[in-house]
């Protein structure tokens, strides 16, 4: 939202008042009260006829700051996002009469008080500032704003700020933080987050759940401008220095993602959304898998497992599913999980609408009645989850369904959610516009986890807000059937990373339309070689012999790669568990002092080891980028040397899958099962590794306890390689990195990718001589 017209003019009916000094301080010894008239005081008459701003600083967190400003004290308002502040901080404040200043850790907010300015520094040095005019209170004909306004230095890039499909550098751009049901190809957006990082060591959490208007590097292209209706502005810098540290920050304030079943990391094919379907075509959708040997792990059931016009009663349409119970008994014979659709709206002519009515589990207008559209369902009302009773009577409907045998749930749907209503618990419909998602999605994962426990619970969930990460899984929506599509996705699901969101999934060959064959092939890659992995569409099916053979083919490939990455993904996804790093990652996210990588948004890293470049072109040319070092593909063995772009051309039976340079990766022993012993058969591919580098490699149980590990070093031209824990029939994969392989404790043949050397029975230690 701009306040301003250019650099020296305002907008009409704008009047804004800003700080000039800090005329009065309270400094207590882990707190900043600041009064901060928007005028020089100079006598007595000043204080008189002008606003006043008061500012507190305190910190949650080492490396924390919070900043709140007040024009007027507005009572607190629900909803607000859930914080979990540190038990123990180290804070120190002090003042002068020159400034006043609040250390947290290693973050230091600095307040000139003579001239406001606020500074937030590091070892001395500003890392971003709040300079002249840069904090406002502005009286506009439309209403009251606060706004902030943070410096960004030259080269300075912006990420974050929810799932954004647009350019991955926000820089020069307006984003609206206000979830809406936009499609992944606008500027809006299902996950809003306003949140956002910069490769300068920081990020800055506006911490409001209803509208967050950012200017970013637009009004002010030197600036990030936030602002917020009302009279308060509260908002956090977070010192990392590295975007890792960042996340790990941010995440431990608002919640880190739960780890999510390892069953989940299969391959999901659905029935897709409205093509016609009864059990006869699911059972030859999962035998048509079998018959050719696809690994299949979950089936998903969309919306039309209800009856029309009726959605959501919960009630499979027993017109095509007459005996839904024995139907999920024999999909799960088939070792198989079930995922059904849902959404929180309760159509007219659903059974439950007028029961939802009557006890006030639906959201009412302000003169009492249901809230009502006909956009979507005809008649729909909304569930209220602001009422505990509407919370428990929408997952008891939920939990008939676990009973009956269904595992997961894709929660669809939460960004239409109506200001123009009255909730039940008093919350604001400004800030529950887009904390709905939050409660709906928590509702939900919370009945999941206490039924099937600890670590089985998983969502398909497709709108989000601040503090989301913590009911995984996510994915992007509805996308086209086009290269373009699939770039736009890729962009959305990295943008959503940096913000603390460790599982993303999207629609293989994309939403709308009948892929392409081409199209179909590249994204299946590209999906198999993201956290989640999902077959779905809307008017046409996604099994792949409805393209061609070659899709088959392609499918099994990379279906039976990502059941072998498992030990290594399981391993990033509990990464994402306790750190909050995203399983898929921003190249600007792992390689930080590389300038290359800040823009680099059509690759990424799979963890901390793999990078992943998407083929998105006809032609299977693509272009990507190796930061320094010897690469090794993961595919052919073969060395890249780093530091410089690369064209290469792949067949659909590849792409750019690389193993960073002095690494090691766990590769397990199934191609077709995705919840197995990682520590049996387990085998360590290893990349470049350079002499005198020791590298550790962990292989989890599913539980996500350590299994096994192994210790790899290079000593001129041995590598030793050292197990501890439980592993049985483990091995060695060298890539062809090593020009000649020999071990006299171990057997070793060629393969594809280098050489393989099977480890004795038995033996924990193994020296292979390489050249």
């Amino acid at each position: 939202m701009k306040f301003s017209d250019g650099y020296w003019m305002l907008l009409p009916g704008v009047r804004p008042y800003y700080p000039a000094m800090a005329y009065d301080v309270t400094n207590g010894p882990d707190c900043l009260e600041i009064v901060a008239p928007t005028r020089q005081i100079h006598h007595r008459g000043d204080t008189l006829d002008g606003p006043v701003l008061n500012v507190r600083i305190t910190s949650p967190m080492d490396d924390v700051v919070h900043v709140h400003v007040a024009h007027w004290n507005e009572s607190p308002v629900t909803p607000s996002f859930v914080v979990h502040p540190a038990e123990q901080t180290d804070v120190e404040t002090f003042c002068s009469e020159e400034e006043t200043w609040l250390r947290a850790g290693s973050l230091t907010a600095r307040i000139n008080r003579r001239n406001w300015s606020l500074a937030f520094e590091v070892g001395g040095n500003t890392v971003t500032r709040s300079g002249s005019r840069g904090l406002a209170m502005v009286a506009t004909n439309d209403g009251n704003f606060m706004h902030e306004q943070l410096t960004l230095g030259v080269g300075e890039c912006v990420y974050g700020l929810g799932e954004r499909f647009g350019p991955f550098v926000k820089n020069g751009q307006i984003v609206e933080c206000w979830n809406k049901d936009g499609g992944t190809g606008s500027e809006q957006a299902y996950k809003n987050v306003p949140f956002y990082m910069t490769n300068r060591g920081y990020g800055v959490f506006v911490m409001h759940p209803e509208a967050v208007s950012f200017e970013v590097a637009s009004e002010k292209v030197s600036r990030v401008q936030f602002s917020v209706e009302g009279h308060v502005l509260d908002y956090m810098v977070i010192y990392g220095p590295t975007p890792r540290e960042i996340l790990e920050k941010y995440t431990r304030l608002t919640g880190r993602p739960t780890l999510p079943p390892s069953w989940s990391f299969g391959l999901w094919l659905t029935t897709s959304f409205t093509t016609s379907y009864d059990e006869a075509t699911i059972t030859s959708f999962i035998q048509g898998m079998e018959d050719r040997d696809l690994p299949l792990h979950v089936f998903h059931f969309d919306c039309f497992w209800m009856k029309e016009y009726q959605w959501c009663d919960f009630r499979w349409d027993e017109r095509v599913f007459p005996d839904p119970k024995s139907m999920l008994q024999r999909i799960h014979d088939r070792g198989l999980k079930v995922c059904v659709w849902i959404n929180p709206y309760i159509a007219q002519q659903s059974p439950l609408f007028e029961e939802g009515a009557t006890q006030g589990y639906l959201l009412k207008r302000k003169d009492g009645s249901v809230w009502q559209t006909d956009q979507w369902q005809a008649g729909m009302g909304i569930v209220d989850f602001t009422n505990p009773s509407a919370c428990r009577w929408y997952s008891d409907h939920l939990f008939s369904l676990l009973q009956m045998g269904v595992d997961a749930f894709k929660t669809d749907f939460g960004e239409r959610i109506p200001t123009d209503v009255a909730w039940s618990d008093g919350s604001s419909p400004q800030k529950m516009h887009n904390y709905y998602s939050y409660l709906y999605n928590e509702t939900v994962f919370n009945l999941l986890q206490r039924e099937r426990g600890l670590g089985e619970a998983i969502l398909f969930a497709r709108s989000a807000t601040a503090g989301c990460q913590k009911f995984p899984v996510h994915w992007g929506g509805d996308c086209f059937s086009s290269f373009e599509s699939m770039a736009e996705s890729l962009r959305g699901g990295l943008s959503l990373g940096l913000c603390g969101f460790g599982f993303w999934s999207h629609d293989i060959g994309g939403f709308e339309g009948m892929p392409p064959v081409e199209v179909y092939k590249r994204w299946i890659a590209f999906g198999l070689l993201s956290s989640h992995s999902r077959l779905h569409g809307s008017s046409s099916y996604r099994v792949p012999w409805l393209y061609d053979e070659e899709a088959v083919e392609v499918l099994r490939t990379f279906t039976n790669l990502k059941c072998r990455l498992m030990p290594y993904l399981f391993g990033a996804a509990i990464q994402a568990n306790q750190h909050g790093w995203p399983v898929m990652r921003a190249m600007a996210m792992e390689f930080p002092g590389d300038r290359a990588c800040e823009m680099l948004d059509r690759q990424y890293m799979l963890g901390d080891n793999l990078l992943v470049a998407p083929v998105f072109s006809s032609d299977g040319s693509v272009d990507f980028y190796l930061p320094d070092g010897a690469w090794t593909s993961l595919l052919s063995g073969q060395v890249i040397a780093g530091g410089s772009w690369i064209r290469e051309q792949h067949n659909f039976q590849s792409l750019p899958l690389l193993v960073r340079p002095n690494s090691v990766i766990a590769l397990g022993s199934s191609t077709s099962q995705v919840d197995y012993d990682y520590t049996q058969g387990v085998e360590f591919f290893i990349s470049s590794l350079e002499d005198g580098k020791s590298v550790v490699c962990e292989v989890p149980y599913t539980d996500g306890t350590v299994g096994s590990t192994v210790t790899i070093t290079r000593t001129g031209s041995e590598i030793s390689a050292n197990l501890s824990g439980r592993a049985e029939n483990w091995g060695l994969l060298l890539s062809h990195a090593f020009s000649r392989v020999t071990s006299a404790g171990a057997t070793v043949e060629p393969v594809a990718n280098g050489a393989r050397v099977k480890v004795p029975s038995g033996t924990d230690v193994v020296v292979v001589s390489v050249d």
